[in-house]
Order: C-alpha cells, then sequence, then structure tokens
C-alpha cells in the first residue's frame, strides 16, 4: 500500500512540475532558476537531517548519491530546463516517457536488472502510446534542438535511476540533501557557462514556480521518487515515466491552452493499459502439498 500511494503521489506533482518549469521559464532564466531552486533545497534536507540526527551517506552510499544528484537533478534539471523554453511542457513530459525503456535496457546494461521480457513488452507498449499522443500534438512546431534536449534530458535521469540502484540503501532526507547540493553546483556551472544573469527573482511571479519547485518537486516527489527506487524494482518505479505525460497533457491543455488532439487521449489510453500490465504481479506458483501443510 505503501508503494502504491508513493507512486501516486510522485506521478501527481511531477505531472505537475512540467507546468511550473513552463512558467517559471518565463520570469527567470532556465538554468539560474533550477540552481535556485536545488539550492534551496538542499539547505532545507541538510537541515532537516541535521535537526533529525541523521547520518550522512559515506563511501559507496555516498558515491551514490552523488552521482544521483550529477545525473538527476544536474545533467537532467540543467537540460530540461533549457529545453522547456521552446518545447510545452505536455510534450517535455511525453518525452520523458522513453526513461522506463531506457532505464530497463540501463538496469539490464549494468547487471542491475536482469531485462524481464513482460516488462519490456509493456515499455515498448508506452512508447507506442507516447508515439500516438506525439503524432496528436505535431502541430505544435516545435524546433528539434528543443526536442532532442528534453530527450537527453530523461535519458541522463534513466542512468540516474540505475546508479541510484547500484548504491547501498540509504536515508532518503541525507541522500536528496547530498544530491540536490552536487545538482546546485552543476546547474550553477551550466548557468555561468551559458552567460545567464544571476540576479536574484524579486516578483512574485518569479518567485512562486521556484517555491513550488523546490518544495512539491526537490523535497516531495525526489524524496519520494529515491524512496520508491531503494524498496522497489527500479524498472516498476520508471514507470512514472509514462504516468506523468498523461497529467502533464491535461494540466497543459487546461492552464496554459496546450489543447490535446483526440489522438493524445488514444495514446493516454494505451499508456495507462501499459503501465497495468508492467505492474501486474505474477501469478503465484501452487506451493506442494508438504510446504502448504508447513505453513498452515
Amino acid at each position: 500500500m505503501r508503494i502504491a500511494i508513493t507512486f501516486v503521489a510522485c506521478a501527481l506533482i511531477w505531472g505537475s512540475t512540467f507546468l511550473a518549469i513552463r512558467f517559471g521559464n518565463e520570469a527567470t532564466p532556465p538554468v539560474w532558476a533550477a540552481t535556485i531552486r536545488l539550492a534551496l533545497a538542499s539547505a532545507l534536507l541538510f537541515g532537516i537531517t541535521g535537526a533529525f540526527r541523521m547520518p550522512l551517506p559515506r563511501g559507496k552510499a555516498l558515491r551514490g548519491a552523488a552521482l544521483w544528484g550529477l545525473f538527476n537533478l544536474g545533467v537532467n534539471l540543467s537540460l530540461l530546463y533549457i529545453g522547456e523554453t521552446t518545447v510545452p511542457s505536455g510534450i517535455s513530459a511525453v518525452l520523458f516517457a522513453t526513461v522506463p525503456l531506457t532505464t530497463a535496457l540501463l538496469a539490464a546494461a549494468f547487471h542491475v536488472e536482469p531485462l524481464v521480457t513482460r516488462k519490456l513488452i509493456a515499455a515498448i507498449v508506452a512508447i507506442g502510446g507516447v508515439a500516438i499522443i506525439f503524432a496528436g500534438e505535431l502541430g505544435v512546431a516545435v524546433p528539434f534542438a528543443g526536442l532532442l534536449t528534453v530527450f537527453a534530458a530523461a535519458t541522463a535521469a534513466a542512468l540516474a535511476n540505475v546508479l541510484l540502484k547500484q548504491a547501498p540503501k540509504q536515508q532518503v532526507i541525507p541522500l536528496n540533501a547530498i544530491g540536490t547540493a552536487v545538482g546546485a553546483i552543476v546547474c550553477l556551472a551550466g548557468s555561468i557557462a551559458l552567460g545567464e544573469s544571476h540576479a536574484i527573482p524579486v516578483t512574485m511571479s518569479a518567485w512562486l514556480p521556484i517555491l513550488y519547485l523546490t518544495l512539491a518537486g526537490s523535497l516531495g516527489a525526489f524524496v519520494l521518487f529515491s524512496w520508491l527506487v531503494t524498496h522497489w524494482s527500479v524498472s516498476n518505479a520508471s514507470l512514472l515515466g509514462v504516468t506523468v505525460p498523461v497529467i502533464a497533457v491535461i494540466l497543459g491543455g487546461l492552464v496554459k491552452g496546450e489543447q490535446p488532439a483526440v489522438l493524445t487521449y488514444v495514446g493516454a489510453a494505451v499508456v495507462i493499459s501499459a503501465i497495468l500490465i508492467a505492474l501486474r504481479a505474477p501469478h503465484p506458483r501452487a506451493l506442494p502439498a508438504s510446504a502448504a501443510t508447513a505453513t498452515d
């Protein structure tokens, strides 16, 4: 039950963060906004870690937390924020639906999890649903460079999932404190390299997306997701990548007027069906009579 609740909470939060990033980019340089978000989140997470006297990760656990921060918070968010300057929030979320397939392939390549046929088929079906959604949204003039940037962000997120699964299990608050600190450094370096302005936002319209993404995204969803990855199959957890687009497309239409086409709803149904297939537990094998008697 805890896993199901965590999965749903992550889906709802991340389904809205694509839209929040899009709004934030209208008021603050993209990678600088990501830097502020992660710096605030890191300060809060280190504060919580200290207040509850949680031990910080060491050794292999520290390395895993740092790699998580590098790829999922530094590289991923930098590229996503840049990409969303030209790519609509719903389309960005659709591209992130490639994460389950990429994660499954990387998990097998890194010998983290075997490439289970059912999950691979479900991921391929989900990608087919995403393709249908994308076909319905082709009327939007989206630059190829922007699409490629968002796709690269999704690939970095998939790699981070696998690297975190390789690391020793650890408490999620200290893990994310380290991760957000590393991510903030990476984003700051990227912002400087891009020559962005580093003025502190002064308007409410600029601060609201940053604060929402800090509290709901970095402190909420990322903490929940890191717990999910350490307590569940990484391939199953990554299926958030095909749930989030459905939510994001709906929100994009309601809030930003990114009206979904009829095909988008067809694709959403395919995606949901694929998730149900992948999350379906295998049928337990019947116990021998002797074993059944022993457990009575």
